[in-house]
């Protein structure tokens, strides 16, 4: 057997279309822009990559993009006042604080200043306690961007058997709860899981975000069972010369591809949707905050 590939990239361009039709009727139809705007507190690289991809995204929509780039040093008082403001700006509907933030600065305190109606990210508590409770929420976006790909290639999700490996607050657990709101059977494992590769090995379906490259191996694949690779992980690459890396995630997808019925590559696959899902999650909560229609297809 080879599984299907999915291609995630496709994907997501999908879904930024999606976005974009959407955007271009709220503003014709309504004269309403939706706005993003994206904190970043410091000068980690990565961050910066992230921030620059958001925005031009986000621009490539006909969104309006407002990047506020803040010192290191900048103090918890002055970050809670900048989100006091983009809470009160009636032209920003969706707001990101964009993270790791520097040591001196408490996450969670900073997460939940956010408006939950604006929390585009949906790591505040009022969002993960409405997800946890089936209501109406701001749902993570690379859950949401996993739970896309899987319902596009399976239909109907219920009744499958489907095991979350990793319990993160970002992924794991919000992953199992929209599984379960599919009516999926689930199970959350993780690295005391006893007996992993058996509770691995019963699952139609696997989504792996523990973060450990290339950890689960072909042999814990149920044969046609799809896998959903959520990690990214850079690691040496001898192959391609001294000191060359590559990304890998957290599925050895040579052998898995081998039992599976469809799987997600790395690069490739759920990267590009949590980006996409950004977006679709800024035209919902600009849908949601002016009582209009929600964008088809693009919630959970």
């Amino acid at each position: 057997m080879t599984a299907k590939i999915i291609d995630g990239k496709a994907f997501a361009a999908g879904v930024r279309e999606k976005v974009a039709g959407h955007v271009a009727r709220l503003i014709n139809d309504h004269g309403i822009t939706p706005g993003l705007a994206v904190v970043l507190v410091g000068e980690d690289p990565a961050s910066q990559v992230y921030v620059r991809s958001k925005g031009k995204a986000t621009i490539e929509t006909g969104m309006k993009s407002v990047e506020h780039k803040l010192d290191p040093e900048t103090s918890q008082a002055d970050l809670l006042a900048l989100i006091d403001d983009l809470n009160n700006d009636e032209t920003i509907h969706g707001i990101l604080v964009q993270l790791p933030l520097p040591a001196h600065l408490d996450e969670d305190l900073v997460i939940n200043s956010i408006s939950p109606a604006k929390d585009v990210d949906g790591f505040h508590i009022s969002n993960v306690g409405l997800l946890g409770t089936g209501q109406k929420s701001m749902v993570p976006c690379t859950p949401l961007g996993c739970l896309m790909m899987l319902r596009d290639h399976h239909g109907s999700l219920s009744g499958l058997d489907a095991v979350v490996i990793g319990r993160s607050n970002i992924v794991g657990k919000p992953m199992a709860q929209l599984l379960l709101g599919d009516s999926c059977t689930v199970t959350i494992a993780h690295s005391r899981t006893k007996d992993l590769p058996e509770v691995a090995r019963r699952a139609d379906i696997v989504v792996a975000a523990v973060g450990r490259p290339e950890m689960v191996p072909g042999d814990w694949i149920k044969p046609g069972a799809t896998v959903i690779d959520v990690g990214i992980n850079r690691v040496d690459a001898p192959e391609k010369g001294e000191g060359k890396t590559k990304l890998v995630g957290d599925v050895h997808f040579e052998s898995a591809s081998a039992v599976a019925g469809a799987i997600t590559p790395v690069p490739g696959g759920v990267g590009p949707m949590t980006i996409a899902c950004l977006l679709a999650n800024t035209v919902t909560a600009c849908s949601r905050a002016n009582g209009l229609d929600e964008p088809e297809g693009l919630t959970a």
